[in-house]
């Protein structure tokens, strides 16, 4: 008996997965279908006669999966209070982006300060290859499929405003044909 009790158990030790699988970050969904990605929160100070006032910046990507996103930032004295006022924001600067499928339709390279975020379409099942920063605005944008390289500064605000340069400068075949007053075929 003692011995098929210290098999089980060995078996048991055995059974158990090597690696934990990868933990994707929550997205909450709003009550008007919007996913909302937290990107940032930072502690921000302001030196007074008295000493530091501390306050709270919050950075929020919100979109409907399906090319339209925005970003906002928001402070305030609070962390909740700073996240509402960012996803305010957000919903008011929300914008639409092309985009062909899953992917975008061509590389694009969005520039904000020193930072530069080159994106490359990729194929079916190739999954969202991209930094944190840029990674929450194409999920929430419905980009499934696509490989990004951040160049320069990688701080989160300038990443997530070169992103968005980027894929704002996206245009499909469609939308350049009808600018040059041609068809898509000829393109």
């Amino acid at each position: 008996m003692a011995e098929e009790e210290k098999n089980i158990k060995q078996a048991e030790k055995t059974d158990r997965p090597q690696k934990a699988p990868r933990r994707e970050r929550p997205v909450k969904k709003e009550d008007d279908g919007l996913d909302k990605r937290l990107v940032a929160v930072r502690r921000v100070s302001k030196t007074v006669k008295g000493g530091r006032r501390m306050h709270f910046s919050a950075l929020v990507a919100v979109g409907d999966g399906k090319g339209n996103v925005g970003i906002g930032l928001g402070k305030a004295a609070e962390v909740p209070n700073a996240i509402d006022k960012a996803t305010a924001d957000a919903k008011k600067n929300m914008t639409k982006v092309s985009l062909d499928g899953n992917t975008i339709p061509h590389e694009t390279v969005g520039k904000f300060g020193s930072t530069k975020v080159i994106m490359m379409p990729a194929e079916e099942g190739h999954g969202v290859i991209a930094g944190g920063a840029a990674r929450a605005i194409l999920e929430v944008a419905g980009v499934k499929d696509i490989v990004t390289k951040i160049f320069g500064s990688t701080n989160r605000t300038n990443v997530v405003k070169a992103t968005m340069n980027g894929i704002l400068s996206l245009r499909t075949r469609e939308e350049i044909a009808a600018r040059r007053g041609k068809k898509p075929e000829e393109i």
